[in-house]
């Protein structure tokens, strides 16, 4: 039942945003960015570790001044999640960050402005070994270009990311990465369809402004997972207006259920009825507020009867099945253990616990005679 995911991987230039590989068949990177002052280095660097907590492999800063870079130097210091400077406008902060450790740099040639300036914020890359990331958004294009087509459209964005891809070629620098991001849905996948076929580099997929966390949810998975399912995009933002936490948490099971990523748990759940011989909503509620710490991928399936029950648990790791007088464990495919309600949560935790300590001794294991 559970297949190997069919996707071919759109074949791209490897980068590496510190100790990140971004492109090249590595596994798709799942990032975020803060939302606190950058300046307040403590609030930042908790929100960081929050995120490095959930599985974020890159985070993104926003440095708007050359004070903020100061702080971003602090906050470098004190995380180990790769950390990509969010740069507009001025150059010399995009300089400064470089010298403070920065990871990647997030910039627009076109406004950082005179073609000096480019260069000079591509040597410092070139320098110390940092990737670039060229960002279009629909919400900010050249007035030009805004002129020219008279409205945001897919033909745009491309356009506006190959005069920015002009700036680095013309220097000499590939080490970069490429978004071309819209709020809008079938412009986002179109421009990111057409900059697939023009270039080599890694593209940066993400919706913008997709909304809160229901419906930006919504829309970034059905025009991520339209991307993805054609094999286009190496690293992901899932941009919600909600805590930023939710966003790795969003762009991991998209990429489990595309069969991409695999990282914590994969659960299966049943949407329950009046079959059900335990409550699976609450059941469920509480499993994922519990066990969101576990990296170690596991599939669990929770159904509330024995209609598809069994059939699901036996393509988990754990599966839980509905039952009278108890409900039914199986591990590893086979019957194991009958649970009663009162207790259920708590013995199904424990349960799930146990199987990911297994897990990662045996992985230690295999690691160890293969050293």
């Amino acid at each position: 039942m559970h297949m190997q995911s069919p996707i071919q991987r759109r074949q791209s230039r490897q980068i590496h945003v510190g100790n990140v590989p971004v492109g090249g068949g590595a596994p798709i990177a799942v990032q975020s960015m803060t939302n606190t002052d950058t300046l307040d280095v403590a609030a930042t660097v908790a929100q960081i570790r929050q995120l490095e907590a959930a599985g974020a492999d890159i985070v993104r800063v926003s440095v708007p001044t050359m004070e903020a870079a100061e702080a971003f130097g602090q906050i470098k210091r004190e995380v180990t999640a790769p950390l990509v400077a969010d740069i507009h406008f001025d150059y010399k902060i995009a300089l400064r960050v470089a010298e403070l450790g920065v990871d990647c740099l997030r910039i627009n040639p076109g406004n950082i402005g005179r073609e000096d300036r480019v260069r000079a914020v591509v040597d410092a890359a070139r320098e110390h070994g940092i990737p670039i990331r060229i960002g279009v958004n629909a919400g900010s294009l050249e007035k030009d270009l805004q002129k020219k087509y008279g409205e945001p459209t897919p033909e745009a964005l491309v356009e506006s990311a190959m005069r920015h891809i002009e700036h680095l070629d013309r220097l000499d620098f590939q080490d970069f990465k490429v978004s071309v991001k819209a709020s809008d849905v079938f412009m986002a996948v179109a421009a990111y369809r057409q900059l697939a076929q023009r270039i080599d580099q890694p593209l940066h997929l993400g919706i913008t402004e997709a909304g809160g966390l229901r419906s930006g949810t919504v829309k970034s998975s059905i025009g991520l997972g339209m991307l993805l399912m054609e094999g286009i995009g190496d690293t992901i933002r899932v941009s919600l207006a909600a805590d930023p936490v939710e966003e790795i948490k969003v762009g991991y099971d998209m990429l489990k259920s595309l069969r991409l990523r695999s990282k914590g748990i994969n659960f299966v759940a049943c949407p329950s009825c009046s079959r059900q011989n335990f409550d699976v909503i609450g059941t469920m509620n509480a499993l994922e507020e519990r066990l969101d710490d576990i990296m170690t991928p596991l599939d669990v399936s929770v159904i509330g009867c024995v209609v598809n029950g069994p059939g699901e648990a036996k393509e988990s790791d754990i599966g839980l099945t509905g039952g009278d007088p108890a409900n039914l464990v199986y591990i590893d495919g086979k019957p194991a253990s009958k649970l009663r309600n009162d207790h259920l949560v708590d013995d199904l935790e424990a349960l799930i616990r146990d199987k990911v300590r297994e897990k990662e001794a045996r992985e230690r294991d295999t690691i160890a005679r293969e050293a």
